[in-house]
């Protein structure tokens, strides 16, 4: 069983009057087949967890270690993360100009599976995938990103990750900026892979909204930089009803 933990984990970047600590001391471990839900208010470091997981040049390790399946993620390249098994559905996915999203896509499998899929049988993989989604077969041919809507660039990502079959998927608040149908959509792609159980999930949100699509197994509040507290499903819905205020203001600084 995969499992990804993350202990005592501390990180800064670089800021007009120095390095500021951003993460400190996060502790958290997700296992394949896992949901976990990382809830928290502006600023509290949440994408930061999520770039620093993925190995983002921005954003210095200070102390603490990050394994996957007992390997030290810390010492992988970013290229190295992806193989491993990390996969990263970003806030804001990047334009890639050149590059359609068919190349794209057997590019990036190739580069973790090791080997090019076979043409015939990964153009069938990628059709059904792109059906599930409700996308124009005609997206494939057009250039990562570039031009996309706020829907489209999401239903990318999810694409992505049902096509690599990662070990865990980090979702850096997937749900942004999704109207209804979209979110539906999205999310019915997050639970396919989920229900395989072979993915272990970490979803980031600010909002209950997804989680009504999306059931996590663990809800954990993010607040200044670290976890402060964890609990089943229905923590997201006392967060829901009362906010975040009570993490904010004494508790959690």
């Amino acid at each position: 069983m995969a499992t990804l933990e993350i202990h005592d984990l501390h990180v800064s970047v670089e800021g007009e009057s120095g390095p500021r600590e951003i993460l400190r001391g996060v502790d958290l471990t997700v296992k394949q087949g896992e949901t976990h839900a990382i809830m928290g208010p502006n600023g509290s470091g949440k994408s930061t967890l999520a770039y620093s997981l993925a190995g983002h040049p921005k954003y210095t390790v200070t102390g603490g270690s990050v394994t996957l399946d007992g390997e030290d993620v810390l010492a992988m390249s970013v290229d190295e993360r992806a193989r491993a098994g990390l996969f990263l559905a970003m806030q804001y996915p990047v334009e890639v100009p050149g590059v359609s999203v068919s190349n794209f896509l057997r590019t990036s499998a190739t580069a973790v599976r090791g080997e090019a899929p076979r043409l015939r049988t990964w153009v069938k993989e990628v059709k059904e995938a792109m059906e599930r989604l409700e996308m124009d077969p005609a997206f494939a041919e057009r250039n990562v990103n570039e031009g996309f809507s706020g829907g489209e660039k999401k239903r990318h990502e999810i694409l992505q990750l049902e096509l690599l079959k990662p070990k865990v998927a980090i979702l850096d608040e997937t749900d942004s900026g999704l109207d209804i149908d979209a979110l539906r959509i999205v999310s019915e792609g997050v639970n396919r892979v989920r229900e395989t159980g072979e993915v272990g999930t970490l979803l980031i949100t600010h909002y209950t909204r997804i989680l009504r699509y999306i059931t996590p197994d663990h809800v954990h509040v993010f607040a200044a930089g670290r976890v402060v507290e964890s609990g089943g499903p229905e923590l997201a819905d006392k967060l829901e009803s009362e906010g975040y205020e009570q993490y904010t203001k004494g508790g959690a600084s």
